[in-house]
């Protein structure tokens, strides 16, 4: 056999690059180089050399330039907040626009817990916030099944009803939630306001796992019901299975709504013992005096459960029903 012939036609064959194509690159290389020219002549200032490449990819491909200019965006908020919980008491009032400040020290992040009861308001938040999408989880997962599987009288406005609650904004349910709470004599108590955010996150679940669960062929059930399952038992074992991806999005919905809620909670709970974490750290801001150093440490402390919450969900998040319905 011949050399020609023992190459492959994909690499007989090369699609010829254009001339805008050539020029773009061409053009990005030199904005590149005259990035790191200018961080040399600079005293190596890497910023030169940074936009110099961000301008080169945004003219050799305009779409990841532009992905990139809004991650810088999205994330550069975040590193300011960082950037404030490192700096020295002497320096929070600087203007400085530095990630990592000058003197850069975790000492508001001490003082943060031993000064203040961060620990208590973060144990608070996790308590509520948890009990709030569990609870919210095996009430919507029941009723949601109810309202996907039978048909009954007055099921459509029940649903109706329910998707309409969500147009009401928090603070006009702030009122009655409060009368209800206090009839039950539930003010300051975690067990108030876990009531308080379980009737408002309920609602918005059942239309999410309602509608997760008509993609779910009765067949299954019926299946599973000529083997001997219960109607019960097929829900436990096929239906919730399978509805994993949609179990995980209401927790998450439930969690994060109950995580970083103020209005209701400030209402509801007063004593210092039962303060959740946005309660605690709005007493950080005086008429006279914050602490800014204090609520950009907590700050960041608050956003590392939602954090690692994503984390551990994702595998849940990315799964389909088709895979988990041909699984043995």
């Amino acid at each position: 056999m011949s050399a020609n012939a023992a190459v492959s036609p994909a690499r007989q064959y090369q699609e010829p690059v254009s001339t805008v194509t050539r020029v773009r690159q061409i053009v990005a290389i030199a904005l590149a180089a005259g990035g790191l020219v200018l961080t040399l002549l600079n005293g190596f200032a890497i910023a030169y050399l940074l936009v110099g490449l961000w301008l080169g990819l945004l003219v050799w491909k305009p779409y990841h330039g532009i992905l990139v200019f809004y991650s810088i965006i999205s994330v550069y908020p975040v590193l300011r907040v960082i950037s404030i919980s490192l700096r020295p008491t002497s320096g929070l009032l600087s203007r400085s626009l530095d990630i990592i400040p000058p003197g850069a020290n975790f000492n508001s992040f001490v003082q943060l817990f031993t000064e203040e009861e961060f620990l208590r308001w973060m144990f608070n938040s996790l308590a509520i916030t948890v009990t709030v999408s569990l609870i919210g989880i095996a009430i919507a997962a029941t009723g949601a099944y109810a309202f996907s599987r039978w048909r009954f009288p007055g099921r459509r406005p029940m649903l109706i009803f329910l998707l309409t609650t969500q147009m009401l904004p928090a603070s006009m349910l702030l009122i009655p939630i409060f009368v209800i709470v206090a009839q039950l004599n539930l003010t300051n108590n975690i067990i108030g306001l876990v009531l308080a955010y379980t009737s408002t996150a309920v609602p918005f679940s059942i239309w999410i796992l309602k509608g997760y669960y008509d993609t779910i062929p009765p067949d299954l059930e019926e299946a599973a019901m000529v083997d001997g399952c219960e109607r019960l038992q097929a829900f436990w074992r096929i239906i919730l299975p399978l509805s994993t991806p949609a179990l995980s999005i209401v927790f998450l919905f439930n969690f994060l709504a109950s995580w970083s809620e103020f209005i209701v909670a400030k209402v509801i709970l007063q004593a210092n013992s039962v303060m959740t974490w946005p309660l605690g750290l709005n007493e950080l801001i005086g008429t006279f005096n914050t602490d800014w150093g204090k609520y950009a440490a907590g700050s960041v402390l608050v956003t590392l459960p939602v954090l690692l919450l994503f984390m551990w969900q994702s595998k849940y998040l990315i799964s389909g029903l088709t895979l988990g319905s041909v699984k043995g």
